[in-house]
């Protein structure tokens, strides 16, 4: 090309690219982006308003990029070799503007290069500084932990405006929820030394001032009820006082809920067209804030007709029966829709007349309460049912589910194809789901899909937990350190036992489970038990199989190299059937045991008997319901179980006179040798009948569900057949928190917090009846499926009595303190209360005062 050719390309790229051969914008608004590059003073410069031309993009040639992919950047830019572009036009800029806007770069150029009918772009491109690392002054460590984890800083990302802004604002909201209102944030970037210009460190510095709590809340507008009262809809907004307890910082999220639960309180007194017209929150100094909201009541509101329209499968009357709203009611938004089970008031496991649709099939029912205003107080309710169609399960499926067989699981749903959809049976496999154990009860939701106008698929997606637990534990009793070890697999599967590539480390799927355990403190006590459960003998039915063995031993050799003379030996084994029952309801069960145990004895003086062997044969029946909806951290349901243990009894026609016996183990006049061979005689074969019942409630607060109550009563009482045969076996001991895992007498033990261990037992040898009150509000800190956690707060009362005519419910032991509960798969629960004894222990004038207890293993 000659001299004049090459001067008529240069003016032709000029004159196709509007403005100059390197066309480049810079972002006004970003102050990170270094200045605009002066155009080389060689490079002529051309304007024409000449006609467009057809160009054909030969290539693309992207430079000064390091960490980015020049191909993303052309495909994002518009930059596409092959393509065919109008030059002159806003091609070139709009490429400019979409590169500008990933924010990645501090300068952009375009050049092109023309060749008759082809055009070769080259890109210029000048990357941002990269974030090597961020840093945070003002806070603790664990608060930079937090705010990284929650603003996502990562390092190698690029440096700007935006994103600098948005942290700022970030971690201003995040302190502001925290009450720190009048936080302020600045940063500092510095250059790495390393590698100056290419990679910094940005350092927020975090100033949070005094914390801003609300001083004051104020009503305007309102003549029905007065400011307190109005206060106290506020569930989370609070102002100053003296009770502590309420927090008084501010959060956006809670006073905005707050505020929702003020226009119900007044829709639910009548007061249906109650608004809040304006609020303000403003500063009254440094440290409070100020909260001011005009409230218009507008009239009370009674209900003067209700009717009904669209329902044809349930009679109006039954409906009407259900709802409960009647004619002079006061108008109450609130239980309108709970008693209809509509909107936000929905609760999936009350009764409701969308519920009872729901219960038989009718999935895509729909009940829409109509208001129409017919005076200043009046208004008229028509209830508008559209039922639709039932709904039949097509298919259900599982997924998540890797160590517990399919078989396993479907046997547990109550949802089945086939079936009509069923919204409580529904709600029932979601608790029956976490009862397994084996799967994180927070995330058990189905996922409900309707594949037609009359069918159904329910999937259940499972994320499956640890539910096998390894037990390491230690307590002081009898004046010795008893340690304990034990292992319980949840998932065994016995039939898998020989099949190849089954142990996982062991055979699991089917649910059995296998528990061993082992207590010793050396040669001076040990024991050991043995315990397996089929929750499905026969996988056919929900019939359990239960089977267990136990034996210890206390004696008198203290270190390895002595010999015995004395011991206290026991051994058993008990067998049990358990059955699920339909009615009254399906959380009921039944469940019926048979055990023998033999106590041997040897020149063992603590005891009523020195020698000789008692044995116990006896038939235990449990009758319960539970409905609780998962058994680490329940939220709603209640449980309960009544059951009597029994032996026979021998005394009425083993032709023995027990009051003789009796009279010669505890005569002064007898010898040692008499009384123990009277004893011997007495409890030679043990009977009682023993009764015990436990019940417990549990109801959640909150809008979350998570603070909740328990409440539990439990009592019971060991008789005889013969009052001078009274068993010393199978007795209670009351107080303390029942770990020093020291039992040989056959002994159950009843933690009473505020007490020492058996401090309310009324003599030596335990007691022969209890009762026991409890009242916990729970509120949980961790659920997740690696471990949860929640405090406690408790009430407390009861006592231990040796005789069924000192036996009472109201003469209680007091006590109240606070605890914290950790559950770990691996370990089970684990968990430490301090109480305070508000009463003096049995035998004793002095208040038990200041307890400390340890708790291992969940309790019912």
């Amino acid at each position: 090309m000659n001299y004049s050719g090459k001067i008529f390309t240069a003016a032709a790229a000029l004159v196709l690219c509007c403005s100059n051969i390197f066309a480049q914008e810079q972002n006004p608004q970003d102050t990170t982006a270094a200045p605009k590059p002066a155009i080389s003073e060689n490079a002529p410069m051309f304007r024409s308003e000449g006609e467009p031309r057809l160009y054909y993009i030969r290539d693309v040639n992207v430079h000064g990029v390091q960490y980015l992919n020049p191909e993303i950047l052309k495909s994002s830019a518009g930059l596409i070799a092959g393509d065919s572009v109008y030059l002159p036009s806003n091609f070139i800029s709009n490429a400019i503007s979409r590169l500008w806007s990933q924010r990645f770069f501090s300068d952009v150029k375009i050049g092109a290069e023309i060749e008759g009918d082809s055009l070769d772009l080259e890109v210029f491109l000048k990357e941002r500084p990269r974030v090597y690392n961020w840093e945070f002054e003002g806070i603790s460590k664990g608060k930079k932990k937090d705010l990284l984890e929650k603003l996502k800083l990562k390092r190698g990302s690029e440096l700007s405006d935006y994103v600098i802004d948005k942290n700022k604002k970030l971690i201003h909201n995040y302190w502001a929820e925290k009450g720190f209102r009048n936080t302020e944030v600045d940063v500092r970037i510095d250059n790495d030394t390393l590698r100056p210009g290419q990679a910094v460190t940005v350092t927020f510095l975090i100033d949070r001032k005094e914390k801003v709590k609300i001083g004051k809340i104020n009503f305007v507008g309102n003549e029905q009820f007065n400011d307190k009262r109005l206060r106290r809809t506020f569930k989370k907004t609070h102002q100053k006082s003296i009770n502590f307890f309420k927090g008084t910082k501010l959060n956006e999220n809670d006073y905005e809920a707050d505020k929702e639960l003020l226009i119900d309180f007044y829709n639910s007194r009548g007061y249906r067209n109650a608004t809040i017209i304006r609020d303000s929150i403003y500063p009254i100094n440094e440290k409070r804030l100020g909260i001011d909201l005009e409230v218009s009541e507008g009239n009370k509101y009674y209900i003067r007709n209700v009717s009904w329209v669209g329902n044809s499968v349930y009679e109006t009357e039954g409906l009407q029966q259900m709802f409960g709203v009647k004619k002079g009611d006061i108008y109450d938004k609130k239980t309108m829709h709970k008693q209809l089970g509509i909107g936000k008031e929905t609760d999936p496991e009350a009764t409701s007349v969308s519920s009872l649709y729901q219960n038989e099939g009718y999935l895509m029912s729909q009940i829409e309460p109509a208001e129409t205003i017919i005076a200043p107080d009046s208004i008229d309710i028509e209830v508008k049912v559209f039922e639709g169609k039932q709904f039949t399960i097509n298919e259900v499926g599982i997924t998540g589910n890797q160590r517990v067989d399919d078989e396993v699981i479907r046997r547990e749903l109550d949802t089945r194809p086939g079936e009509l959809y069923n919204r409580a049976l529904l709600m029932r496999t979601i608790r029956l789901l976490g009862s397994m154990g084996h799967f994180n009860p927070e995330a058990i939701m189905p996922d409900i899909k309707p594949v037609s106008n009359e069918l159904v698929n329910i999937n259940w997606p499972l994320e499956e937990q640890a539910s096998d637990q390894f037990n390491i534990a230690g307590g002081w009793g009898s004046g010795t350190f008893v340690g304990s070890v034990g292992i319980t697999l949840n998932n065994l599967s016995i039939k898998n036992t020989f099949k190849k590539g089954a142990w996982r480390p062991y055979p699991m799927g089917q649910n059995q489970r296998l528990s061993l355990s082992a207590q010793t403190n050396g040669t001076y006590y040990k024991a050991f038990a043995f315990s397996f459960t089929d929750p499905w003998m026969g996988g056919k039915k929900p019939n359990s199989f239960t089977l267990s063995a136990h034996f210890s031993e206390q004696n008198n050799a203290y270190y390895v190299w002595q010999t015995s003379t004395q011991y206290f030996r026991t051994y058993g084994v008990a067998a049990g059937l358990g059955k699920r029952l339909n009615w009254p309801d399906p959380y009921f069960t039944f469940y019926a045991e048979a055990s023998y145990e033999r106590y041997a004895l040897k020149n063992w003086s603590s005891f009523v008997m020195t020698n000789g062997a008692a044995n116990l044969a006896s038939i235990k029946l449990v009758f319960g319901r539970n409905s609780v909806d998962q058994p680490i951290y329940p939220r709603r349901g209640s449980e309960f179980s009544a059951s009597v243990q029994a032996t026979l009894p021998y005394s009425l026609w083993d032709g023995k006179d027990y009051k003789k016996l009796e009279q010669i183990a505890n005569s002064s006049n007898s010898t040692s040798a008499e009384a123990d061979r009277a004893n011997q005689e007495r409890y030679r074969w043990v009977e009682f009948h023993k009764w015990q019942f436990k019940a417990q409630w549990f109801q959640s607060f909150l809008k979350n569900s998570n603070l909740v109550l328990m409440l539990k009563a439990e009592m019971g009482y060991l008789g005889s057949y013969n009052k001078y045969k009274v068993s010393p076996f199978e007795r209670y001991e009351v107080g303390g928190d029942g770990m020093s895992g020291y039992n040989i007498y056959g002994i159950d033990i009843i933690a009473m917090r505020g007490y020492e261990d058996g401090a309310l037992d009324p003599g030596s040898n335990y007691s022969r009846g209890y009762n026991k009150y409890t009242a916990e509000l729970r509120y949980p800190i961790i659920l997740k499926p690696s471990s949860q956690i929640y405090v406690l707060g408790f009430l407390e009362g009861g006592n231990a009595f040796d005789s069924w005519k000192k036996f009472s419910p109201f003469k209680i032991k007091r006590s109240a303190g606070f605890g914290v509960r950790l559950y770990l798969p691996v370990v089970g629960m684990l968990g430490i209360d301090w109480g305070y004894g508000f009463d003096a222990p049995a035998n004793s004038s002095t208040k038990s005062g200041s307890q400390f207890h340890f708790v291992l293993g969940q309790q019912f």
